[in-house]
């Protein structure tokens, strides 16, 4: 892997941008699967269009089995697209996930923040008070 795109990599992931990131890849493997399989494999994907819906429906572990491979080196693209689009996929799915998970907790976190500082407020007063009464009792004790 390149520097420039490790580097890359490593800030969409800091940003929590790597979902765009992965769409398009995925996106990308499905129109490269759709082109390969139908240019090796004629017959059993005469155009673009069915190679397309082809690697979609594989890439999404669907697996209709309207359209499939019978050539060696069709099944060799069809394992591949098996393969690299169940990672993607599963990619995809735990990165929607962790968004969920950050989201409860940046809520939890600040539902506590404002606790705190519900429960801060009042210790003041109660201090506040305190004072009051000690003031109170001091200038009584002073006649």
């Amino acid at each position: 892997m390149s520097p420039r795109f490790e580097h890359a990599v490593r800030r969409a992931v800091a940003n929590r941008r790597i979902f765009p990131y992965l769409v398009v890849t995925t996106a990308g493997l499905a129109a490269l699967a759709g082109f390969v399989v139908t240019v090796i494999d004629r017959k059993d994907f005469p155009d673009f269009g069915t190679g397309l819906w082809w690697a979609i429906v594989t890439i999404a572990t669907v697996g209709y089995g309207d359209v499939v491979p019978h050539t060696g080196w069709g099944r060799v693209v069809g394992s591949a697209v098996i393969v690299i689009g169940v990672t993607f996929v599963s990619f995809l799915i735990a990165i929607v996930t962790s968004y969920f998970i950050a989201a409860e907790e940046d809520a939890k976190a600040e539902r506590d923040r404002q606790q705190r500082e519900h429960e801060l407020a009042q210790a003041r007063e109660s201090l506040r008070r305190i004072e009051e009464r000690l003031s109170s009792i001091e200038a009584r004790l002073d006649r």
